[in-house]
């Protein structure tokens, strides 16, 4: 058995050994299979600070802390002193002198931890709940833990991200990890949103030559509220030249499995009846995050040194 180094952060995937990783997966798996963490020593403070509106990641970093017996301190950003012109910074160092113990920050600026992490007086432990386009590492680790809950392993999978690529940091966590971990990662959607940075970590083709060959269908949404207006689609537009229709979706493998980060925008890149379709694990992406931000919150708050693989 090899033991972990301890973490303090949790920011970017990238910091992250394959080995970590891998053991953050199985400590998510264990906690949905009825796993307490014990008790902490001491009373332990979160905050979450969304910068963005959010349900899914805000709502499930706020349960998994609850599960995790963590004090949540309440934070509104509308009624915080960011409305006086406070900075980031100044907010958690703070947060962090008022004794909160980890924050959990969701902005629109791309490594905004960057600051937070070289500051000498900030003691407490940050958490990404996504920056900008840039990463977003907890829906990367319950998109990986959903995977392997249907395949096993990730060697060998062909994993297919598809729409939105160049604004969506949910791809660019994805691409790392799972191209890290063996698996054949392509890319599909408007050409006008894919970059070249993407050509390092697989293929770009056209959705109609990727959905009989895939074992991964992963969507992502059309993030309009990072597009500067040159380009447009209308619903039914985007739907039929990039979405998976229902037409599509009979061309799948019989394994394959479809996901989405959510929110969907249904009947553009997903039907409506295929979101709640046999093939789709959407729901359950949404159910494997509380775990996944368990396994993430209990690492920088404990450390590794207890856990073996």
């Amino acid at each position: 058995m090899t033991s972990i180094a301890k973490i303090d952060h949790f920011v970017s995937v990238e910091d992250s050994s394959n080995e970590q990783v891998l053991l953050l997966l199985k400590r998510a798996s264990a906690f949905k299979q009825g796993v307490l963490w014990k008790s902490p020593k001491k009373q332990i403070f979160a905050a979450n600070l969304f910068f963005e509106n959010s349900t899914r990641t805000h709502n499930s970093f706020h349960i998994a802390e609850r599960k995790l017996g963590m004090d949540v301190l309440e934070f509104d950003v509308q009624t915080s002193s960011l409305q006086k012109g406070e900075t980031l910074y100044d907010t958690v160092l703070t947060l962090s002198a008022l004794g909160v113990d980890v924050v959990v920050i969701r902005s629109s600026v791309e490594r905004y931890w960057d600051e937070l992490l070289q500051s000498p007086r900030i003691a407490c432990h940050i958490v990404n709940g996504g920056d900008g386009s840039g990463e977003h590492p907890s829906q990367c680790l319950l998109d990986l833990m959903t995977i392997q809950e249907e395949f096993g392993d990730f060697s060998g999978l062909k994993v297919a991200i598809v729409g939105d690529l160049v604004h969506s940091r949910v791809a660019r966590s994805n691409m790392q990890m799972l191209t890290r971990f063996g698996a054949e990662v392509y890319f599909s959607g408007p050409k006008e949103w894919h970059h070249k940075e993407f050509d390092h970590y697989g293929w770009f083709l056209p959705l109609d030559e990727l959905v009989s060959k895939i074992d991964v269908l992963m969507m992502l949404r059309v993030q309009h509220e990072r597009h500067d207006g040159s380009q447009s689609f209308s619903k039914e537009e985007y739907h039929q030249a990039y979405g998976l229709t229902e037409k599509r979706a009979k061309r799948l493998p019989d394994k394959a499995i479809i996901m989405h980060p959510a929110p969907v925008n249904r009947d553009v890149e997903i039907a409506n009846s295929l979101v709640e379709s046999a093939k789709s694990r959407i729901v359950e992406q949404m159910r494997n995050g509380v775990y996944a931000r368990m396994a993430i919150l209990e690492a920088v708050m404990s450390g590794w040194e207890k856990y073996y693989l």
